[in-house]
């Protein structure tokens, strides 16, 4: 069957889907006798022992077969097909989306610019982890013949967000695990004061510098380029023998003498796809070796896999995406929290803040025409049980239902506890995981108002014995496939991000004298 693109608002299984708003009451399914029962029916397997839980979601049975309906009705694993298969899938740059053909071959050969792109995409992955061991060996090292210790990434947005959040989430995994080998640090912003803090805090010469640039011509990782390469001339360092560069064949920054080494990525990887790719792929396997990075890819493979399923049920990240269209689009629920209960995913949440709204932020769909529904929600979230402190107020008691996302692991990371009044620190983190699910979900009544919590606010609990490399690469391609699967059913374009450029724009008219009306006025206040 051909695949056909059409509006969410086109589809008959859509607008019955809409007849059943409300039509579950999350509250009532989680106080009945058979509460346990529908917890571990309402449960999806996922790869690498993850589970993805959505008994304290509104659905049941009825909504779930509605959700069938419009996956099969919108054509979203065939779209997924086309993706992988290397279609033209990113109208609004005429491109390929190829970010799965990283960490497996999950249908046919890709040909592009006259090279099997899987096995470019092996072959890069080899040259990294190449150059890793290499330089931890001592292979490779600085003017005095000594090791290099630490790692700095510059790069800006999907340079940065992914791989900073990557780095965090396996660094005390792999100090416990004796495979840490060097310190990461990122430079991102171009506020100088984000350079100068990394910089004074960073032993430069025992510094390898990774420059992230697919383009090797944007704007602030470039600024901060120049600022790492005028401290190590100050230090008496010559700047080529400590930085690479990860760019795409065609940059300038390729083949170039300033860079000890240059690994290649395409433009059919998105930035915020690429934390799978040479992007975060040099900066994992230089701090914690090639095999960390191998294993992390190896969860995403599997994740990419289970959701080219077609039943909803044993395909987490389209089950996942479809509850997540009910609630946007028939409850009108406004946001997403993520909510990771684990210190480890710190920076996570402003990862797939990124991957979710650069993604999925489109009020016009892949031909340009506008759609007249909503698309993707805002999207934020800090780990617990620090939000519990903060922003918790607002989703116990505010006036707008927003949906959550609990993220857990049964263990910590680096082996270590106490136990204070009769429990440990993990199991008074997973408490606090479980008791938030009934209290979003149920609430409590109190015969004072300020006292009293409406419930109905539903969640979904993702969860692992231990977030470890594989573990966390598919958490990442879940969330990946996700936002994808959101697209299609909005039949929009995930893959570009105009809405980054405009500002981009009139900033280079600010820095060339021409601005004028109210853009000089701005520049005025800031005496630019």
């Amino acid at each position: 069957m051909a695949i056909t693109w059409e509006n969410l608002d086109k589809l008959s299984s859509y607008k019955k889907l809409q007849s059943l708003k409300n039509a579950v009451s999350v509250k009532k399914e989680l106080s009945d006798a058979n509460a346990a029962e529908r917890v571990k029916k309402y449960s999806v397997p996922m790869g690498a022992g993850l589970t993805y839980n959505y008994a304290a979601k509104q659905v049941d049975d009825k909504v779930l077969a509605v959700l069938k309906e419009l996956a099969a009705e919108a054509q979203l694993t065939e779209k997924f097909a086309a993706t992988y298969n290397g279609e033209v899938i990113n109208t609004g740059e005429k491109r390929m989306v190829l970010h799965h053909l990283c960490r497996g071959q999950l249908g046919n050969n890709v040909m592009a610019d006259g090279a099997n792109k899987r096995d470019f995409y092996i072959n890069e992955q080899k040259r990294i982890a190449d150059f890793a061991e290499k330089v931890h060996s001592g292979a490779i090292v600085n003017a005095k013949g000594e090791k290099f210790t630490t790692v700095v990434q510059i790069g800006i947005g999907g340079s940065d967000l992914g791989p900073r959040a990557m780095y965090l989430a396996l660094e005390n995994w792999a100090k416990a695990t004796g495979t840490f080998k060097m310190e990461a640090k990122f430079i991102s912003n171009v506020d100088p004061d984000d350079a100068t803090a990394v910089l004074k805090s960073t032993d430069l010469a025992h510094s390898i510098f990774i420059l992230v640039s697919k383009s090797g011509t944007t704007l602030e990782t470039l600024t901060n380029e120049s600022f790492v390469k005028d401290a190590l001339k100050k230090a008496g360092l010559e700047p080529s023998k400590h930085m690479i560069a990860v760019t795409s064949e065609t940059s300038p920054l390729a083949h170039n003498p300033d860079y000890l080494e240059a690994f290649y990525m395409d433009d059919y990887i998105g930035g915020r796809y690429s934390s799978t790719s040479g992007v975060g792929g040099a900066v994992l396997s230089l701090a914690f070796g090639a095999k960390v990075f191998d294993d992390f890819l190896k969860g995403a493979a599997e994740e990419d896999k289970l959701a080219t399923n077609e039943d909803i049920l044993k395909n987490p990240a389209l089950l996942d995406a479809l509850i997540g269209i009910y609630e946007r689009n028939v409850q009108n629920y406004p946001a997403t929290a993520v909510l990771p209960y684990s210190q480890a995913l710190s920076r996570f949440p402003a990862h797939l803040q990124q991957l979710d709204m650069e993604s999925n932020g489109k009020s016009v769909n892949r031909f340009g025409d506008a759609i007249d529904y909503v698309t993707g929600p805002v999207i934020f979230g800090e780990p617990g049980t620090n939000g519990q402190h903060s922003f918790y107020q607002l989703l116990h008691q505010g006036t707008d239902i927003i949906p959550l996302q609990f993220i857990a692991f049964k263990e910590n990371q680096a082996g270590n506890d106490v136990v204070i009044e009769d429990s440990t620190s993990q199991t008074k983190l997973g408490a606090n995981v479980t008791a938030q699910i009934m209290a979003f979900a149920c609430g409590k009544a109190d015969s004072d108002p300020n006292k009293s919590f409406a419930g109905e606010r539903p969640s979904s609990l993702i969860y692992a014995k231990q977030l470890t490399p594989s573990v966390l690469g598919a958490l990442l391609a879940h969330f990946e496939n996700k936002v994808m699967f959101q697209g299609f059913v909005w039949n929009i374009n995930s893959f570009d991000q105009e809405g980054v450029q405009l500002g981009k724009k009139l900033a280079k008219t600010v820095l060339s004298g021409k601005a004028d009306g109210a853009l000089k006025a701005y520049t005025e206040l800031l005496d630019l």
